[in-house]
């Protein structure tokens, strides 16, 4: 019964997760942790475990739905590449960061995070977007599928900067990073939806291998875990990309917002009851 309440948590990480480029640790993690609550099967996942595991299944989301938005020529590789300076490092540090937590300091920690996130998408759209300035930049041009043209842009440095920090947060809380780097993108740098998605799923990818070897170094992975969750995972990265391609999403967005607040609140009160 276990296995299969794993095979469905990665298909539902894997398909949110990508339908709105947050890669899908956000619902793994705190998945895990209440599971390790009520099986006996899942009684040995600590935070750490929870986290090493969850960034190694985002590996398979990113590559399932990168690989997928390619076809739809969605991705900006050059951008995602620039910011993955920032986030591959920040990654490797975030994932070493994680063995300070012990599991009620998470708990709270990550509940905190989680409704930061929900307020994050629930004012995107109501937020300016912020001007970059003068100075030299990197600057592109989308068409998108109804024919009307988009401008956006960002100053490298600037870009890695804040990718560093996403990537962080990735490592750290095995999240992927998408949470925070799509709505960077696209409240600072003017990106379209669909590109800031697609191009978050492609850093998403990147920056999840390099925190994986850390958590693999540090014996923060449950293979047998990984092995049931990174099929749904995989199939649901996919089907989210597909969906994402076709749809706006918002309804998504509201559905999700409710979630992280539900399961934010969940893990404060776990947090500080100890």
């Amino acid at each position: 019964m276990e296995w299969l309440i794993l095979l469905i948590v990665g298909i539902v990480a894997g398909t949110i997760g990508s339908l709105v480029g947050l890669g899908g640790g956000i619902i793994v993690v705190p998945m895990m942790l209440t599971l390790s609550t009520y099986f006996s099967g899942f009684e040995d996942v600590s935070p750490q475990i929870a986290v090493g595991t969850s960034l190694l299944v985002v590996i398979f989301t990113g590559l399932s739905s990168t690989l997928t938005y390619m076809k739809y020529k969605k991705v900006d590789y050059k951008s995602g590449l620039i910011f993955f300076i920032g986030s591959g490092p920040g990654g490797i540090i975030g994932a070493y960061v994680t063995k300070f937590f012990n599991t009620s300091s998470f708990s709270l920690l990550f509940g905190l995070f989680m409704i930061f996130i929900s307020i994050i998408l629930m004012v995107r759209d109501k937020l300016p977007k912020v001007k970059s300035g003068e100075g030299k930049k990197i600057s592109r041009t989308y068409i998108d599928d109804n024919g009307e043209e988009a401008e956006y842009g960002f100053k490298p440095v600037l870009g890695v900067v804040i990718s560093f920090f996403v990537g962080f947060i990735s490592g750290l809380f095995g999240i992927g990073g998408g949470a925070l780097m799509v709505p960077a993108m696209i409240l600072l740098f003017g990106f379209p939806a669909h590109i800031a998605i697609a191009t978050s799923m492609f850093i998403i990818f990147l920056s999840a291998t390099t925190g994986s070897v850390t958590h693999v170094a540090l014996g923060n992975i449950n293979w047998l875990y990984a092995a049931i969750l990174i099929p749904g995972a995989w199939f649901g990265g996919k089907f989210g990309a597909v969906i994402s391609t076709k749809l706006k999403g918002k309804t998504v967005i509201i559905l999700l917002r409710l979630v992280l607040i539900v399961a934010g609140i969940k893990l404060i009160y776990e947090g500080f009851m100890g």
